[in-house]
């Protein structure tokens, strides 16, 4: 039986933020981001609930009719820069504020201080991942993909990939993603995409390596 998918809308915002939050408690760059999972939990859905509203209102989020996975896309454009997913992050580059002196209040620090003003792994999470980000290509940008734990396993996160991954092929676009654990690299790998640069050490933390896949004629072959 095949995967309905359908695209998420604004209100689907706490659906979204829910799944989101549920799927990545035990996954390695949240835990680096929030250590303790007491921690975690009473603070990890507001950055979720940040990333929601920004690629609700600039990307596309899509969804399985039965809300048990999302993936959370922007599109990139060739002369972003590489700073396509740092905007969409809520982040912006380092520079001179209109007032001449000093750092302008960039998005990395306005995504710490609305999230987690005390813990800037959040600030530093956003301007490591934007700092290998590709530039000078056209490319969709997969942020996230989640599914609740319960669902894990059964080929949900491969269909939404697969759906979305089929319109790049129609289109001619390459993706881009950071893979934030090994076993989601073996499933991004077989999906086609490649290594990107080398991996992305976490200060004290794990390995993120990010991720290209060129268009395929033929589509995914799932």
């Amino acid at each position: 039986m095949g995967v309905a998918i359908r695209t998420a809308g604004d209100g689907d915002r706490e659906l979204i933020v829910r799944l989101l939050d549920e799927a990545f408690q035990d996954d390695p760059v949240s835990g680096w981001v929030f250590p303790g999972e007491q921690y975690r939990r009473a603070t990890h859905h507001r950055l979720m609930a940040a990333f929601t509203d920004i690629v609700l209102a600039e990307g596309r989020v899509d969804v399985t009719e039965d809300g048990s996975a999302c993936a959370l896309w922007l599109s990139v454009p060739a002369d972003d820069g590489g700073h396509g997913a740092e905007r969409a992050d809520g982040e912006g580059a380092d520079g001179e504020g209109a007032d001449g002196e000093g750092a302008r209040d960039d998005g990395p620090a306005q995504l710490r201080r609305a999230v987690d003003p005390e813990n800037e792994r959040v600030e530093l999470i956003g301007r490591l991942t934007a700092g290998i980000h590709p530039a000078g290509r056209d490319h969709e940008y997969l942020w996230m993909i989640g599914v609740v734990p319960g669902r894990q396993g059964e080929g949900l996160g491969t269909a939404l990939i697969g759906s979305a991954l089929d319109r790049c092929d129609r289109e001619g676009r390459a993706a881009y993603l950071e893979a934030s654990s090994a076993r989601s690299r073996l499933l991004y790998e077989r999906l086609g995409f490649e290594a990107a640069g080398e991996p992305l050490l976490l200060p004290d933390g794990p390995h993120m390596w990010p991720m290209w896949r060129e268009p395929r004629p033929g589509g995914t072959s799932l």
